[in-house]
């Protein structure tokens, strides 16, 4: 079969950077290089230069590595002419990036430990910026990635390193085509197809130019989201969702009023994302700040000077409230004391909250309150920022809100006792652009899940996964210590398989700080004994709720900031208990940290922090390295370590908080770690299933439809009465004669303070408009939190024991790939879902296949499936199998049907098709015409050609895209 080879592609690609602006240098080897880079430099400069000034000027290019010369690319250098003149020269103009000079070379000539010569060079100013390496089509892309490595090895450091100026590599093989940074510590999975804004790869190398090449495009590119990662010494470029979503935040900021938000996938990158789009913001003139705000104290000083080396002096992490105000103000001190005035402020929720709302600090905020500030919010999904929200709005009159986050609220995840029930859209208006899982794992820039449910329950010879039975403790099981140490036993024996011998790092989220303090003290036992060698540490703090945190499997508000007035803990033993584990700490790592005071305590979770964060760096020591961390909700929202790919899970989870709390081990880095393992100690099938759907619908509902304010006042005066008719007053509650009546008042206050909940989310809401008092409702309220206290501590000194009948075992009961693929598994949801359920069901997958830009092409046959096949399958458990033979009856039917339609020869359309799949390289007509029984006339060959690949490249999507894997 023909096959355009690598110098077609090479001239098809040149002829279109000419036509999109490009000029085309000669230049072919070294001392061409040079001539034009002086020539082009003259001309950026609009200056002359003698050989010597332009000597100085090649001396000052050479030092450095490539890190260092990105840096060089966009500063100026200070030139002393041979007259003694000082001027300045700029060899890329970042502001105004069209304004740069663009030129296309090939084969240019470089000799270094090898000679070698490179395929397509694009110039700017004369320096070679962008490289595309190309192989002809058939050949596997990874070819052109691992050619560029031994450029760099071999000659990218010759004749002054100008090769080293390289910002972005492309590689194509004509079919597909991705681009990466100059970067030589990541792999070819770090290599990225450009997109369009609905996330639709774009791999052909002619659209990607068009698409990506451009001088516009291109200058912006290198401009603005090439990332120079102080951290790591590394360039970094975005994705091309990261660059959509920076581009629709920046458009809505100059041309709309709105706000708005992001929901790209945890895992993805979004916090980049969010950096970046501040960074880029603050440069408008007519914005006056922009706050970077979070919502946990993960402010460590990495980040604070990685984001002032974008611009130094742009940021400085407000320590307290204080300070915050200051950088509001301008009048903040910095270094030796001098008065910085941040144009870029990074600060957490509380701080900003209590800068608007307590008195002493709302006076000096006062000048302030028409000015046009920016706020973009990171992981805005937090359920603490509804009343943070109304007063940042309510106080800053022009301001604009963005948030950025992996898990949006939706009707169906929403908390419906949560302050005003807001959704995401509800707080920050239109969702501005979306990535979901699907989209995610797809591209590869996030892992699959693995996901395995432990563990059986056995009493009287009955196996059982869940305990339901009113009169059982199910909480005695649940935390019972030979359940504990089972566990932690199965731990021990699989930890170092799933690690890959402790190479990888783990999270341990258990349902209460006291079940976590067992589960340390049997682990510090173990270890103790010699029975294990792991490493482990924990971190909590005190909360409120301490007894209820796993009441509504949501990971609740994390209290990394304490108060300013103090630090506390519930109980002496909470905090006696953390003390002595962080003794262990310290006795472990030759540390000295304490939880006396919040400085103390910060210094600790940060230093845990970046144990597990260094762990991906280069040199780390092993004997630095911490294996599992227990914890009940810090660290499993947010936090993003690559080297963590195992997460324990003996807590209820569900909705948000359970893909925030999985995707703390999805990170991409290197070949070995392929996917995230989690392993759940308790039954989190049925809500794991709800949430990878929920979060892969990118038209999930939004929008809560709540009855009129009217009707629901109608609903509490009626819940009243009911209420009167068991309790006249609230002192008569002191005379309620038995259990049953107690339960019936419980049952009755508690309706009134549902609809109550639901009232508040009315701006028009008074209590004027209600039967009774808001006074009246308080005093109620305090008896039934008397009554639910005495009736709870009855019920716990009543209920049955049953940890003499129970064998716990710990096995595997069912294991999850989560991929794409995954989507189908959902079939079986539909088949045993109640006919109303089934529908809403069907509706629901197909929704969102319509949204998945690699499952859209299927839709019409999976529904086929749905409504022909699914219903006559007797066993749920045979759907896989019945799914996989329908799959392959289709794909044979279509086959027939091109061949039928088109008079091709089946046998020879079939190798055809065949190695179509297999190169990805599409077939030259020619080739495509001799499959035809009958040979076409001249007039007619074109457009029938033309047909049948658009035929074999629809079949291909629809029956082999997406449905390995």
């Amino acid at each position: 079969m023909s096959s355009q080879s690598e110098a077609q592609l090479e001239t098809k690609l040149i002829e279109q950077l000419c036509s999109l602006g490009y000029e085309e240098a000669k230049v072919h080897n070294e001392e061409s290089l040079l001539a034009n880079l002086k020539t082009q430099l003259e001309l950026f400069n609009q200056v002359s230069l003698s050989e010597k000034e332009f000597a100085a000027v090649l001396s000052h290019l050479a030092k450095g590595n490539v890190f260092e010369k990105a840096k060089t690319l966009r500063d100026r250098f200070q030139l002393t002419r041979e007259s003694g003149e000082s001027i300045y020269l700029r060899f890329f103009d970042s502001k105004n990036w069209t304004d740069n000079r663009f030129q296309v070379a090939h084969q240019i000539s470089m000799e270094g430990s090898y000679k070698n010569r490179y395929d397509v060079t694009l110039l700017v100013n004369g320096l070679p910026l962008v490289q595309i390496e190309l192989k002809r089509r058939g050949l596997e892309l990874k070819e052109a990635f691992h050619q560029v490595n031994r450029y760099q090895r071999h000659s990218f450091w010759s004749s002054y390193g100008l090769f080293q100026y390289v910002q972005i590599f492309v590689i194509s093989n004509g079919a597909n085509t991705k681009y990466f940074a100059n970067n030589r510590k990541q792999d070819a999975r770090q290599t990225y197809f450009w997109t369009d804004f609905q996330n639709r790869h774009i791999t052909e190398l002619h659209g990607f130019a068009d698409a990506f090449l451009s001088p516009d495009h291109l200058g912006k590119m290198i401009a603005h989201y090439i990332v120079i990662n102080e951290t790591f010494k590394v360039l970094m470029i975005l994705r091309p969702y990261q660059y959509h979503a920076t581009e629709a935040v920046i458009k809505h900021v100059q041309s709309s009023g709105e706000n708005g938000y992001i929901w790209h996938t945890t895992g993805s990158g979004k916090t980049l994302t969010s950096f970046k789009t501040s960074q880029i913001i603050m440069d408008l003139p007519e914005v006056y700040k922009v706050v970077f705000v979070v919502d946990r104290k993960d402010l460590d000083y990495q980040t604070q000077e990685e984001f002032n080396r974008f611009h130094e002096g742009s940021v400085d992490a407000s320590a307290n409230t204080k300070m915050l105000v200051d950088q509001f103000l301008g009048r903040f001190k910095h270094g030796k004391g001098e008065i910085k005035d941040p144009k870029l402020i990074i600060t957490t929720v509380q701080k900003l909250h209590r800068a608007i709302t307590v008195d002493r600090y709302k006076t000096d905020m006062s000048g302030l309150q028409d000015k046009r500030i920016i706020f973009i919010f990171d992981e805005c999904h937090r359920s603490q920022f509804g009343q943070t929200h109304k007063n940042i709005t309510d106080f800053f009159h022009e301001s604009r809100l963005f948030g950025f986050t992996g898990t949006p609220i939706f009707a169906e995840n929403l908390q419906k006792n949560e302050f005003g029930m807001r959704t995401t859209k509800d707080l920050f208006g239109e969702c501005l652009h979306k990535y979901v899982i699907t989209d995610a794992i797809r591209d590869r820039n996030v892992l699959p899940f693995q996901i395995e449910y432990l563990g059986r329950y056995k009493q009287a010879n009955r196996t059982f996964i869940d305990i339901e039975v009113e009169d059982i403790d199910k909480r005695e099981v649940l935390e019972s210590p030979v359940r504990l140490e089972k566990i932690v036993d199965y731990i021990i024996r699989n930890h170092d398989r799933k690690t890959h011998n402790k190479e990888f790092s783990a999270i341990f989220a258990i349902t209460s700080i006291d079940v976590l303090i067992k589960y340390y003290e049997i682990f510090k036992k173990k270890i103790k004994a010699g029975a294990t060698d792991l490493r482990i540490a924990t971190v909590f703090t005190f909360s409120a709720n301490e007894e209820d945190q796993d009441a509504n499997g949501l990971i609740p508000d994390e209290t990394w900031e304490v108060s300013e007035a103090g630090f506390s803990y519930n109980t002496p033993h909470t905090r006696d208990k953390l003390e002595e584990f962080v003794s262990d700490y310290n006795q472990l790592y030759g540390t000295s940290f304490s939880i006396k005071d919040n400085q103390q305590f910060d210094a600790y979770t940060k230093n845990i922090s970046k144990r597990l964060k260094d762990r991906e760096k280069e040199g780390f020591l092993d004997k630095d390295r911490l294996d599992i961390l227990l914890v009940v909700s810090m660290y499993l929202t947010g936090f993003d370590a690559k080297k963590i790919n195992t997460l324990y899970v003996d807590r209820n989870l569900k909705h948000h908080g359970l893909i925030q709390a999985f995707s703390r081990t999805n990170r991409v880095i290197g070949e070995k770690k392929s996917h995230g393992n989690i392993l759940c100690f308790r039954n989190l099938k049925a809500a794991t299933d709800d949430a990878i759907a929920l979060f892969s619908n990118k038209e999930a509902r939004e929008t809560i439809i709540l009855p009129p304010y009217e009707e629901i006042v109608r609903a509490f005066s009626a819940a009243f009465a009911a209420l009167l008719q068991i309790v006249p007053t609230p002192n008569s509650v002191n005379d309620l004669p038995d259990e049953e009546a107690m339960f019936a008042f419980v049952k009755a206050f508690r309706e009134l303070m549902r609809i109550r909940n639901t009232l508040r989310s009315f701006t028009e809401f008074t209590w004027d408009d209600l039967p009774m008092t808001e006074q009246s409702f308080n005093n109620y309220a305090s008896k039934y939190q008397d009554l639910r206290e005495h009736v709870k501590s009855d019920r716990e000194k009543e209920k049955v024991s049953i940890l003499a009948d129970v064998d716990f075992e710990l096995e595997l009961i069912h294991r999850d790939d989560v991929n794409v693929a995954y989507i189908l598994k959902l079939l079986a949801k539909i088949k045993e879902a109640e006919e109303g359920e089934s529908n809403k069901e069907k509706k629901r997958l197909l929704e969102q296949m319509g949204n998945d830009p690699v499952m859209r092409s299927k839709r019409e046959l999976i529904q086929k499936f749905i409504e022909a096949n699914l219903p006559v399958i007797s066993e749920t458990d045979n759907i896989p199998d019945e799914f996989e033979k329908y799959w392959h009856d289709q794909k044979i039917l279509a086959l027939n049907q091109i061949c039928e339609e088109e008079n091709l020869d089946r046998k020879q359309f079939s190798a055809l098709l065949d190695a179509y799949i297999f190169t990805e390289q599409e077939p030259i007509r020619e080739d495509v015409l001799n499959c035809l029984e009958n040979r076409p006339s001249v007039l007619e060959a074109r457009s029938i050609g033309n047909r049948i690949i658009e035929k074999m490249k629809k079949y291909v999507d629809v029956f082999m895209n997406g449905m390995v894997g």
